[in-house]
């Protein structure tokens, strides 16, 4: 979207729309912070420095520091975009541009009949309710470019942008044969880079994969394309090498056989594409994270341009009650009451004679990938850590339930149980399956500040029951800036990294730094008072799905394109967002000095 650049006069003297004063900018280069005003007209900023001209508002951020708005990269909220203007929680937490269609999954393009399939899809990858999904959409599109259209319509509080999902796309092209990741004919990967190349021409950001085992529909199918070949993967590059832009994402458990380095390797060079995966420490991936980010510099050093999009704490599950999991979710006592509304949950769960049998049960594990996460859930409490209200998010080992119970005097079990039932049945227990082999967060120290790692899997608006991580940028400050010991982030680096970082890998020059012709996506953070509010479960999807949310405190106000949308948390139902089409270029600042 053009920026609106016509300067207001008065009196033959410049008038700005915004003027936010005595506050502390950090301008998203890595640099300090220095004391300055910052002036704004329409959706840019026009003016940096002292004794600025008045503005129509004046905004006074005396004692806080003003950054750029955040940029999230890894986001899932594809259904949600096309219905919800708040797209919250992200938006709660400064976020002010979210890339999503990541991971594989996504919903375009969807033949008239695969409709309830890809729901299925998402919701089995990303735990997003399949009913919420169901009701909220109207399928008002058929092709990649009639969704970009369809999501266009809706005002919104934040920019959205997406990518082409590899699930859709085959699914589209090849229908079951696809679905059921089937080897592709020549016919079909033109077909399919067709698609791509079509998807990105009109205005998406990239294209996303999945060669993931944990990634799976509600029935149990792997997402399209996690077993696919080179040559289908090569030829979709070359889909995007034509169109002459975007990102090429993907989430990998690094099968050896699959030799996925190589060909991502390939893939980036021949096509000058960035090739963008998750780098996680994980128990079930049989390449390690250390290994994951050394075989990636090796294909760099020759040419190659691969980015690694790490997570900023331990990612895993959630467990409660009334969440997706619990320790005792594959007990037949459980699964008797799995389907009753809360209600008559709680009530069974308040009775000492099904707390009993529960605790006593052995579990009934799945038949298949999941089932050693199903067991680590059910029995591994020395992994599993108390979640009360201000909790570290880098807990030590004194916090795990195993701990924990120890010292009360109980089993782990009888602690876990107990712990879920406090607060009217509200506990919730942090099990960080991912990112936290060590039992802390070192490991990410050197990754932290390098240029080929980016801040990202936020998941927002996905694991809906499971996970709460699109607060993670105020994790950032909070912990990585704020809290930490020993090793600790400027917040000039930390702004750096979640604003200029992750809209320059994705081509948005025009965001993530506070000059004069950028973006006006502006937060006004109060760094003393930055906090994240414990997760609940709200019942506010359509047709009352639930989800995980998590609230903040210290972010004085939020700007999007020049707009206040947010005033110390209170969301003001202002739409300034739009949907992203294609890389945008930085904007010029004589622009901002056109009479009007």
């Amino acid at each position: 979207m053009a920026a609106r650049t016509i300067v207001c006069w008065e009196n033959n003297e410049m008038k700005y729309d915004v003027v936010i004063r005595g506050g502390m900018i950090v301008d998203g280069t890595g640099g300090n912070p220095y004391p300055s005003d910052i002036a704004l007209i329409g959706d840019s900023i026009a003016a940096i420095g002292d004794n600025l001209e008045p503005g129509t508002q004046e905004f006074d951020a005396t004692g806080h520091y003003v950054a750029p708005g955040f940029v999230d990269i890894h986001t899932h909220y594809d259904g949600q975009a096309t219905w919800d203007p708040e797209m919250a929680p992200s938006s709660w937490h400064g976020v002010t541009t979210v890339v999503m269609g990541n991971c594989g999954v996504g919903f375009a393009p969807a033949a008239p009949d695969r409709h309830d399939w890809l729901i299925g899809l998402m919701e089995g990858v990303e735990d997003i309710p399949g009913s919420a999904l169901a009701e909220g959409m109207t399928w008002n599109w058929e092709s990649f470019p009639e969704y970009l259209d369809a999501l266009e319509q809706l005002p919104r509080a934040i920019d959205v942008a997406t990518q082409v999902p590899h699930g859709a796309v085959r699914a589209y092209v090849m229908g079951d044969r696809g679905a059921a990741n089937e080897a592709p004919t020549e016919s079909d990967i033109a077909r399919m880079a067709a698609i791509v190349e079509d998807g990105l021409r009109a205005g998406a950001l990239g294209f996303s994969t999945s060669r993931t085992v944990l990634h799976k529909s509600i029935d149990g199918e792997l997402v399209p394309g996690t077993t696919a070949t080179p040559e289908e993967l090569l030829g979709i590059g070359k889909a995007m090498a034509r169109a002459g832009h975007g990102v090429f994402e993907l989430a990998s458990d690094f099968a050896p056989e699959w030799d996925e380095f190589t060909w991502m390797g390939k893939l980036s060079r021949d096509n000058n594409v960035p090739v963008s995966f998750t780098a996680l420490q994980s128990p079930i991936k049989a390449v390690s994270f250390d290994e994951q980010i050394a075989n990636m510099r090796q294909e760099n050093e020759s040419g190659a341009n691969l980015i690694a999009q790490i997570s900023m704490r331990g990612t895993g599950l959630i467990l409660g009650w009334q969440a997706s999991f619990n320790p005792f979710s594959f007990k037949p006592s459980w699964q008797a009451i799995a389907d009753l509304s809360w209600s008559e949950q709680l009530e069974r769960l308040q009775t000492a004679e099904f707390r009993a049998q529960l605790i006593a049960e052995e579990p009934e594990f799945p038949d298949s990938d999941l089932q050693l996460i199903a067991m680590l859930m059910t029995s591994a409490f020395n992994m599993q850590f108390d979640m009360p209200e201000g909790f570290d998010y880098e807990p030590g080992a004194d916090q795990t339930i195993e701990s924990l119970a120890k010292v009360a005097g109980v089993t782990p079990a009888e602690y876990a149980y107990d712990l879920m039932m406090s607060d009217g049945g509200s506990g919730m227990i942090y099990f960080p399956l991912l990112n936290y082999a060590d039992g802390n967060l070192d490991f990410l120290e050197g990754p932290m500040t390098s240029d080929d790692c980016v801040n990202s899997l936020s998941d927002g608006g996905a694991h809906c029951g499971t996970i709460c991580d699109a607060a993670s940028p105020t994790f950032m400050l909070q912990h990585w800036v704020r809290d930490r010991e020993n090793f600790r982030l400027t917040i000039g680096q930390a702004i750096k990294r979640q604003c200029a970082d992750t809209a320059k890998l994705y081509g948005l020059h025009d965001r993530g730094i506070l000059a004069p012709g950028y973006k006006a996506d502006i937060n006004i953070i109060d760094l003393d008072a930055i906090g994240m509010s414990k997760p609940w479960i709200a019942n506010d999807l359509p047709v009352g799905g639930k989800r995980l949310l998590q609230s903040s405190t210290g972010y004085k106000a939020t700007f999007k394109s020049g707009e206040q949308t947010f005033d110390n948390g209170r969301y003001l139902a202002k739409t300034p967002g739009v949907l992203i089409r294609g890389p945008q270029a930085s904007l010029q600042p004589e622009r901002l000095a056109e009479a009007g």
